[in-house]
């Protein structure tokens, strides 16, 4: 009977309080939530059912597959062996070398496009970008502008065999060091390939006979490139590295050699030809998108 008269009941929420007092501010005796009482049932009662009908417990090396028992592993390797045979019917079209002649198939590319762009964003976006826009040290594919040819068999042979890289049969595309030149003919010749870009590069300076001694047999004469051997123009907007004169002042003291792996690893034929086709409409695709 006393307990009841000492107790002390908040008149505002009706629920006594603990006899704790913080600063006036008093601690009520609230009963737990119900709402929470049944969400730790549930989860608990989830757990156990999750517990007896799916993978759960580790066991070493292995794992209890359940009454269910489900395996991810499995189901991801039916679902790859199902779109794999699914594809498989206009995939092997483009194992055929007449690549001009599959471009021209406006029905099967359109059928190929959504595999082609997985193939370039999982093995070329890396270095190339999502689009194709390049990067400082890749060049960019979304543009005319090739060290050998847009060409999707020449695109192809690229993939195939990489660029200096350890494939037997791969490109070379490698710019030496001019170290040997004095600093004022490197500064010279860096200040008129500058230039070239933006075309003040001044044709009757002695740097112009620098270049044309040096750098003219694989860049051409004008510095246009597209001689076949690897070496860039030197008079567009599609640079590598760079053609402000300190970066060319760089490439001649120290070269480049970039890498483009070999993929024949990695790709199938018909999966590089479907490539080749689609890095060379990244150009006209790009123009479209900008229209």
């Amino acid at each position: 009977m006393s307990e009841l008269h000492n107790r002390e009941v908040d008149p505002v929420t009706g629920h006594d309080t603990t006899g704790h007092d913080w600063n006036g501010i008093k601690e009520l005796n609230t009963p737990f939530p119900k709402l929470v009482i049944w969400a730790l049932v549930l989860t608990f009662a989830y757990s156990v059912i999750a517990w007896v009908l799916l993978p759960a417990w580790p066991l070493g090396r292995d794992y209890t597959r359940g009454l269910w028992a489900l395996d991810q592993d499995e189901e991801a390797v039916t679902g790859y062996r199902a779109l794999e045979t699914g594809r498989q019917g206009w995939l092997a079209r483009f194992t055929e070398s007449d690549l001009e002649e599959l471009r021209a198939d406006a029905g099967l590319m359109a059928a190929a496009y959504p595999a082609a762009q997985r193939l370039f964003g999982d093995n070329c976006a890396a270095c190339h970008g999502t689009a194709g826009q390049g990067g400082p040290g890749f060049p960019v594919l979304a543009d005319a502008t090739w060290l050998w040819s847009g060409e999707p068999a020449e695109i192809a042979l690229t993939i195939r065999h990489g660029i200096n890289a350890e494939d037997p049969e791969t490109r070379y595309a490698e710019m030496p060091s001019f170290d040997w030149m004095e600093t004022g003919d490197l500064e010279a010749l860096a200040q008129f390939v500058a230039g070239l870009r933006d075309g003040t590069a001044d044709a009757g300076s002695p740097a112009a006979t620098l270049f044309s001694e040096n750098c003219a047999s694989c860049h051409g004469e004008g510095g246009e490139g597209g001689l076949g051997v690897g070496a860039p123009s030197l008079t567009d907007q599609a640079v590598i590295y760079g053609q402000d004169a300190a970066t060319v002042l760089e490439t001649l003291r120290h070269g480049r050699q970039g890498v483009m792996p070999a993929w024949t690893a990695r790709l199938s034929p018909a999966e590089i030809n479907l490539l080749a086709l689609y890095v060379a409409g990244l150009d006209t695709a790009g123009d479209e998108a900008g229209q």
